[in-house]
């Protein structure tokens, strides 16, 4: 196995951990107002489409691809997902977050901060959390058996 078959895994997995939204759940979103005023234009964009919202609608064609049919661009805009869903969770505001423009923002990347929280770099993967706390809950029910 090669370091990049490695790296690309490593891409995807953090990818799908920092992407919580389904590409059904995003595509709703997007077609919201709310998702549609959110965000930083391009320069000259004539008040176009923002660049979260570009990167939501790209981020639904990745999560509907085979992991075989990713091209380097694809590795490229998950870490670019991924970095920026870190980052903008770290600043995360005080209080209800529920309908603010840092949480529209977030979603308009494939990231809904109200769902399960994103699991720590280098962590294992929130479906492994998943796994291990399932794997409690049932050790918990067979010992009070």
């Amino acid at each position: 196995m090669s370091s990049r078959d490695e790296d690309g895994r490593d891409t995807v997995r953090e990818f799908r951990d920092a992407v919580n939204m389904n590409p059904g759940e995003l595509g709703k979103w997007l077609a919201t107002d709310d998702s549609k005023a959110v965000g930083w234009r391009r320069r000259g964009s004539g008040g176009g489409e923002s660049v979260g919202h570009e990167s939501g609608r790209r981020i639904i064609d990745l999560l509907r691809k085979r992991a075989n049919q990713f091209t380097d661009r694809d590795f490229a805009h998950m870490r670019k997902v991924v970095g920026y869903v870190r980052r903008h969770m770290a600043q995360r505001p005080a209080g209800d977050v529920r309908n603010t423009k840092w949480r529209y923002s977030l979603m308009n990347w494939g990231h809904d901060p109200l769902k399960a929280p994103l699991p720590a770099v280098g962590g294992p993967s929130r479906k492994a959390l998943q796994r291990h706390r399932e794997t409690e809950r049932t050790s918990d029910r067979n010992r009070r058996r």
